[in-house]
């Protein structure tokens, strides 16, 4: 598929007969930057990717033409979209205010006629009682409504996310948590990049959602296990029920919101919701997904 008008991206401008491109939001994020190389490393042209973000400059090292996009700036997204065939949604951060965020990615997409609209979401986020699922519910089923020719990626937890219990357990030797029993099948954040990087060069996919994790599900238990084995002391998990996290976070100086909130996740965690692993992002991905240790010990 080729451009029929041009539109500058950036500080490139596409012409006829250029091939059309792929435009990757939250660019910067640390998601949006493994994305990039993914896509990169994978054969993509760097003229044929288009870094969406905020503030341009700081995209320049990204190697790749930038876009601003600001969500609560429709225009900017309507811009950044000409002559653009394919999109990556990530995420937002800012809980609470993701539903509209996205909602304006959508709306701009939709206008646009893009050919594929990739999300990443949550684990069974329609269905899931993660206290994170009801914005990701919500922009899956906006973008049904929508009649987007749709990707959903549901990514599981990021390796990466627990680089605080890893300082923490050098530091004292404890990782305590709400957890209780629950698994959880991490993978690292290059993982799933490379994940929504195939998703994004590869033909077909309309209509998938993928639920994605890593090859294994381990518990809080074997979590402590592996940062003591990165950090190179006998780390112990300490369970710990609602009220005593809820104590211990409050203490920590956390406010209430923040507390509350993570003493949801853990609770999620403890119910399974984050448990299953089938195989889906290794096989995506065309190989195993880093084990847990491996992610730890490149994060230290």
């Amino acid at each position: 598929m080729s451009v029929s008008v041009r539109a500058v991206v950036g500080h490139v401008t596409y012409g006829k007969d250029t091939p059309m491109t792929i435009l990757v939001t939250g660019a910067t994020g640390q998601l949006g930057r493994l994305v990039i190389a993914s896509l990169l490393e994978r054969g993509a042209d760097p003229q044929s990717i288009v870094a969406g973000v905020r503030d341009v400059a700081k995209a320049q090292d990204l190697g790749v033409p930038t876009a601003r996009v600001d969500y609560a700036d429709p225009a900017s997204i309507a811009a950044a979209l000409e002559g653009v065939d394919s999109v990556l949604l990530i995420s937002g951060s800012e809980v609470g205010q993701r539903i509209a965020q996205h909602q304006a990615v959508i709306d701009a997409a939709k206008a646009a006629g893009v050919s594929k609209f990739v999300y990443t979401s949550a684990p069974k986020a329609t269905t899931s009682d993660l206290v994170l699922a009801p914005e990701h519910k919500a922009t899956e089923e906006a973008i049904v409504a929508s009649g987007l020719p749709a990707v959903i990626l549901r990514n599981n937890w990021y390796t990466e996310n627990y680089a605080a219990d890893l300082a923490r357990g050098a530091e004292t030797g404890v990782l305590a948590s709400g957890a209780g029993d629950g698994r959880v099948a991490s993978a690292s954040r290059k993982d799933f990049a490379e994940a929504a990087a195939v998703v994004l060069l590869d033909d077909g996919h309309i209509g998938e959602v993928y639920e994605l994790g890593g090859d294994v599900a381990w518990t809080y238990d074997e979590l402590a296990t592996a940062i003591g084995e990165v950090v190179g002391r006998e780390v112990e998990h300490h369970a710990l029920t609602a009220e005593e996290q809820l104590a211990a976070l409050r203490a920590a100086g956390l406010d209430e919101g923040t507390a509350g909130f993570v003493v949801a996740l853990d609770a999620g965690i403890a119910g399974g919701a984050l448990a299953d692993t089938d195989g889906t992002l290794s096989r995506l991905i065309g190989r195993p997904t880093t084990p847990l240790v491996e992610g730890l010990r490149a994060i230290a």
